[in-house]
């Protein structure tokens, strides 16, 4: 997929040069990919970039040759199969995300060039301040959870951009959400754990909010926003959700935060972060509310998961008639039809995978492409 988008970037980087350029960080990663077909789709001028965030004469080199007015920096580490990897590889998560970060706003500061940065709002926990359903987190209220190594380093390289770099936007997304069943989905994460908490907290809808970065990019905003859709929801709200609009018989089951502690090596940030800021420069975000926007992502997983299926369906029909055609045109090659036909089954009768609609730049505007 990757290298399709890479294809594309480059065949739009030729339409037009006088075009500005946009320079994808996250070559590799889900929210980078999205932004490649959402740029694709806007019919921008675009590419990855190759070097790696801890290569600055490479990173050096490679925006002086191209020349990006716009970098979007979707790169970084947040562990596999989460944060609690980076507590046991804490100098790896600290090059990426705080060494590599800051070269990044270096560079790009020195060259007068935009840069976008995704970052994370679970640098702050429900407190006496700002209990469930209180007072929210503004962006200039101090984190407050260093729970784990992941945030702890983000709140930190947070505080050094904030102060010496003016060329930076940071969009602070949390739990991000998406119109497939990608591993990285958090609607994913859940539906697959054994057990859940039950803790409302402000997500980042992917199809709501990554246009809003293209805009905000382009108006060169700078500073901390907080990245979401306005409100919070529960984990028990999306999975009954999911139940309802994908797996009907889906159960699950919960336990408390202290009970979810104990088999963690590292806590979970869980907030509602204040979105006014946000709302203020894009007012259609006011009519994103996260419990009303979840519902139309839950019907579109729906059709794209119907596609996917359709789709592979129709692509194994093909090999299943001529094999049907091969067994019956000669009887001395039945056995070996018959060997061939059963062990394809399998494979046209397998899950779908996750819906993934290639990406085209003559698609409208939207970030469900991947």
């Amino acid at each position: 997929m990757f290298q399709r988008l890479a294809h594309a970037s480059r065949s739009r980087e030729a339409d037009d040069e006088k075009e500005p350029l946009w320079m994808v960080v996250g070559k590799t990663g889900w929210i980078g990919g999205k932004l490649g077909d959402l740029l694709t789709q806007q019919r921008k001028r675009w590419r990855f970039m190759e070097s790696r965030l801890q290569d600055r004469e490479a990173i050096a080199r490679e925006l002086d040759e191209h020349k990006p007015s716009y970098v979007l920096n979707a790169a970084g580490v947040t562990g596999r199969p989460n944060v609690d990897w980076c507590e046991d590889n804490k100098q790896e998560t600290i090059r990426a995300n705080v060494i590599g970060l800051l070269t990044l706003c270096d560079l790009t500061n020195e060259r007068k060039i935009h840069l976008s940065n995704f970052a994370t709002g679970c640098i702050y926990s429900y407190d006496d301040a700002h209990p469930i359903g209180g007072k929210t987190f503004t962006e200039d209220d101090p984190p407050n959870f260093d729970g784990s190594f992941y945030s702890l380093t983000k709140g930190l390289v947070e505080k050094m951009v904030r102060i010496t770099y003016t060329n930076v936007l940071v969009l602070r997304l949390r739990m991000p959400i998406s119109d497939d069943l990608n591993g990285r989905n958090f609607i994913t994460k859940i539906s697959n754990y054994a057990k859940v908490v039950n803790i409302p907290n402000s997500m980042t809808i992917l199809h709501d909010l990554l246009p809003i970065a293209i805009k905000a990019a382009e108006r060169k905003l700078t500073g901390v926003y907080n990245f979401t859709n306005p409100g919070a929801i529960s984990h028990n709200q999306i999975l009954d959700l999911y139940a309802k609009y994908i797996k009907p018989d889906f159960k699950y089951v919960n336990f408390s935060e202290e009970e979810q502690n104990k088999i963690l090596k590292a806590k979970r940030s869980n907030n509602e972060l204040n979105t006014s800021k946000l709302e203020k420069e894009f007012p259609e975000l006011k009519d994103l509310h996260v419990q009303k926007s979840i519902v139309g992502v839950f019907e579109r997983m729906k059709v794209n998961l119907a596609r996917e299926a359709e789709e592979k369906a129709k692509k194994s029909a093909p090999a299943s008639t001529a094999s049907s055609s091969s067994s019956s045109s000669s009887s001395s090659s039945s056995s070996s039809t018959a060997s061939t036909t059963s062990t394809s089954a399998p494979t046209s009768s397998s899950t779908p995978a996750p819906a993934k609609a290639a990406p085209t730049t003559a698609a409208p505007a939207t970030a469900t492409a991947k």
